[in-house]
């Protein structure tokens, strides 16, 4: 079994076949997705689509997160964070803070904002004793020290990673986890031996559907029943048996989220 545990359902690109997804990934072998969100709207979508789902036949189960993307930081208005506070707290299957995070390669919003609604997600996750989904792009230094100062008050895990040594260093001695795309597939991915550097017990897989499809889907839509591309993937690159790391990926996820409860 697979969890995919960063993906965007609510996407409008699902908006006309997202049973069909659930259906296709339970048909990989997905048996958890967790549903990330990108703003409080996002947020609020998610929260409907757990409302509203019904598990049928083998599809997989979803859970969800609350939090503002670096992206959309800049559009944050008065009381954004509140109802990420209110929805994180008051949802049973709301089950991480995020994602957050600073993105200083598109800079779409000014990085001074970006900065503090990071920090500001950093609290809550604190507050709520709840994981934190973390995006970082061109933005290893700041990313690391953000993390060493609250090492030991919060857990989260580094997304899609494609920071450098140190980073992952950063992260790993602050106890967070690393998760990792079907970028692990791409033809010139050069990030191999980073790959091979995180323990067991660190290492998820994710989507991040419906952006980077994993080779040999790359171009087109992606979606959770390509997390096992993922995976496979990683067994490649770590020359490991997939059904280990499929095992131990899941483990991680359902540990790091709560799954189980």
């Amino acid at each position: 079994m697979f969890v995919d545990s960063h993906c965007h359902l609510s996407d409008s690109r699902f908006l006309d076949d997202r049973a069909d997804v659930l259906v296709r990934a339970g048909q990989a072998g997905v048996g958890g997705v967790v549903m990330i969100a990108s703003d409080r709207a996002d947020a609020e979508a998610i929260g409907s689509i757990l409302d509203d789902v019904r598990q049928e036949g083998e599809t997989p189960l979803l859970w969800g997160s609350a939090g503002i993307h670096p992206h959309e930081a800049d559009g944050a208005g008065d009381g954004d964070l509140d109802a990420i506070r209110g929805l994180a707290r008051d949802h049973a299957r709301i089950v991480a803070i995020g994602e957050t995070g600073l993105d200083f390669f598109y800079d779409n919003s000014p990085r001074d904002i970006q900065e503090g609604l990071f920090r500001d997600h950093m609290e809550l996750a604190e507050e709520l004793d709840m994981p934190i989904v973390v995006h970082s792009r061109n933005a290893n230094p700041l990313t690391g020290r953000i993390l060493e100062e609250w090492e030991g008050r919060v857990r989260g895990v580094l997304h899609c990673y494609s920071g450098d040594e140190e980073l992952l260093e950063t992260a790993l001695g602050a106890g967070w986890m690393i998760s990792f795309t079907g970028m692990i597939t791409f033809k010139k991915y050069d990030g191999q031996e980073l790959v091979r550097r995180v323990p067991r017990d660190r290492l998820m897989v994710e989507t991040d559907a419906p952006y980077l499809a994993p080779v040999p889907h790359r171009g087109k839509r992606n979606e959770p029943a390509f997390v096992a591309k993922v995976a496979e993937g990683l067994a490649r690159i770590r020359g490991e048996d997939l059904q280990d790391v499929a095992g131990y990926t899941t483990a991680n996820a359902v540990r790091f989220f709560g799954l189980d409860s």
